[in-house]
Order: structure tokens, then C-alpha cells, then sequence
């Protein structure tokens, strides 16, 4: 049976949430040069983390949701890395003119 949380836990994750977008849209007219997209990356993480945890129910569930969670995190992590990876390395083949 699934373990009933309370929602003084729902609203304390909401209020984190709320914060993190605030910082988001914040830090979007502040040029940091390079590291926007780590900044930006970093914060979309921590609030996919707690939207999984908390609104998912992944946080007191069982070993293969866990499974579940882990491998999606990991095809994402593989998706980012091969955009990235073209992403970078267009500059390395000169185009003919």
C-alpha cells in the first residue's frame, strides 16, 4: 500500500518549485557568457528532481520504479550527450563554399 504524505511536504515542495522559477526567470536577463546553458541546465534538473520525487511518488516506491527512473534519467543523459557532442563538433569539418 502506498504511504500517504502530508501535505505540509506538498506545499513545502511547491514553495521550492515556485523559488526555482523565480531564480530562472531572474538569472534569464543576467549574461553569464558561456554558462547560461549550465546555469539553465542545472536548475531544470533540480526541479525535474523534485517534480520526480515528490508529485511522482518515486521517493518511498518501489525497487523497479526506481528502475523505471533511473533508466529514463539515463536514455536523457545519453540523448543530451550525442546532441552536445554534435553540437560541438560541426566546427571541425570545413564546408565547401
Amino acid at each position: 500500500m502506498e504511504k500517504v504524505q502530508s501535505p505540509k511536504l506538498y506545499w513545502t515542495n511547491c514553495l521550492w518549485l515556485m523559488g526555482l522559477l523565480a531564480l530562472t526567470w531572474g538569472l534569464g536577463y543576467v549574461n553569464f557568457g558561456v554558462f547560461n546553458l549550465v546555469i539553465a541546465l542545472t536548475i531544470a534538473f533540480t526541479k525535474m528532481i523534485l517534480i520526480a520525487l515528490f508529485f511522482m511518488h518515486i521517493k518511498g516506491s518501489s525497487r523497479l520504479l526506481h528502475l523505471a527512473a533511473v533508466t529514463g534519467l539515463l536514455w536523457l543523459f545519453l540523448m543530451l550527450l550525442l546532441t552536445l557532442s554534435d553540437y560541438y563538433s560541426r566546427g571541425w569539418v570545413s564546408m565547401p563554399k
